[in-house]
């Protein structure tokens, strides 16, 4: 390869390379930070390589390594769950072997490499629950253990939750609801759970909001709350019941000329000492290799020491293909009409409350079918399932106007039923 093409000259991270370096070319979307940790790290095992890092957002790397030249790159080391196996079958990888006694691959039931060794987990994320303690205790409220928790009457108006059109993890934290509740069971879960929370179009948001003490729980991504752990904030974080870790990964290129050089960083990467690296200066990080966890800082959780009942076998093959129709399906159930669900959820509750209290057959049999229209869904569950139904989806949007105008009347009609069905209850008490 003659040069580094052009594709590359719009983000390069470290210093300069020295005229007589091999220069090892690894596209990332991790902060500099890290990167520069690990550039000073295997340079000094490595002195006849400069790693010259380029940060690229995830769909720029997905058009830049499916190049016919892969844009020059080696290593492409990045949090981009739908990338890796999309340009897996691209033929953009070359196989990596590991030590799968080191390196399980897998964390629980969950599959985190790729079974054919063409990428592997080089860290894990967990997504849960940024929690206020002192809030929750203030108000004799315990912290919620499973997602269905949240719910509950008790906690509404005390939540903060992400909007996945704005926020990148939250797709996947939904699609986490959706598969241990079932499609059907899990959107009318996080309906009922948006109806007594605020909506944020930031990912820092929710962490930033519990830890001012403006809310007491937020749905968020592990590494922000754990990041502001180990600054001192008075916060917890709760992985729930039925939670899953989702992985970055890193492959090499099937277009590199330093294959040596590339495997070495891969190798590196994976090692304990590099494992280790992820976990210093506050980065609060979960390796994908379990004996990386000795001698760990205090504000990182072993996932591999947790519960087994705190994971879910999250399906990844379906999971990266769900982003876009998550985030459409929550605009217009939600987001567009959050006050309405706010308010049908209020009147929900409340009904229930009362019938409780005053048992009413035909009330109660309106308020449970009020509560199953509240949660009504356009999508079954085996479109949500059909890869060429959710690759529709693929920009996170719906293209078919005439369809997007269908879906957002049958919602609505659900949702005047269900406020119907309510008042009718209501006036029988």
């Amino acid at each position: 390869m003659a040069g580094i093409p052009s594709a590359l000259g719009v983000a390069l991270l470290g210093r300069p390379a020295r005229a007589a370096d091999q220069r090892l070319v690894v596209v990332t979307s991790f902060p500099e930070e890290l990167t520069t940790r690990y550039e000073s790290e295997f340079e000094k095992l490595h002195p006849g390589v400069h790693v010259q890092f380029v940060w690229k957002q995830s769909r720029d790397a997905l058009a830049m390594l499916s190049e016919t030249d892969q844009g020059g790159a080696d290593v492409y080391w990045a949090p981009a769950l739908g990338n890796f196996p999309i340009l897996r079958d691209r033929g953009a990888f070359q196989k990596v072997s590991v030590d799968r006694a080191a390196l399980p691959g897998r964390l629980g039931g969950q599959l985190l490499s790729d079974p054919k060794g063409l990428f592997e987990a080089y860290d894990v994320a967990g997504y849960g629950i940024v929690v206020d303690p002192a809030a929750l205790a203030r108000d004799g409220l315990k912290p919620p253990e499973s997602w269905s928790d949240l719910a509950a009457p008790a906690y509404a108006g005390r939540i903060v939750m992400p909007i996945p059109a704005k926020v990148g993890f939250s797709p996947a934290l939904y699609d986490i609801v959706l598969q241990s509740e079932g499609w059907e069971r899990g959107w009318a879960l996080l309906a009922e759970i948006a109806g007594g929370a605020e909506l944020l179009g930031s990912g820092a948001g929710p962490t930033a909001t519990v830890k001012e003490g403006r809310a007491a729980l937020g749905l968020t991504i592990d590494f922000f709350a754990f990041g502001a752990l180990a600054n001192g904030e008075k916060i917890s974080f709760v992985y729930p019941q039925k939670t899953a870790f989702l992985p970055a990964h890193i492959a090499v290129t099937a277009g590199t000329r330093r294959l040596e050089a590339a495997k070495a960083f891969v190798d590196f990467m994976l090692s304990t000492k590099g494992q280790k690296l992820m976990m210093e200066a506050d980065s609060s990080r979960h390796p994908a290799r379990p004996d990386a966890y000795a001698d760990k800082p205090a504000a990182v959780v072993d996932p591999f020491a947790l519960p087994p009942g705190t994971f879910y076998p999250y399906d990844s093959e379906i999971g990266r293909r769900r982003p876009g129709v998550v985030s459409v399906l929550f605009d217009f159930a939600i987001t567009e009409r959050h006050a309405e669900t706010q308010r049908l959820w209020r009147a929900i509750h409340t009904a229930e409350a009362r019938l409780a209290s005053a048992p009413d057959a035909a009330g109660s049999a309106a308020v449970a079918k009020a509560r199953k229209l509240s949660g009504f869904t356009p999508i079954s569950e085996a479109q949500a399932k059909d890869p060429a139904f959710l690759d529709r989806f693929s920009k996170r949007k719906l293209e078919d106007d005439d369809l997007a105008a269908r879906w957002r009347a049958e919602i609505s009609s659900a949702r005047a039923e269900a406020l119907s069905l309510v008042a009718s209850a209501e006036q029988r008490l």
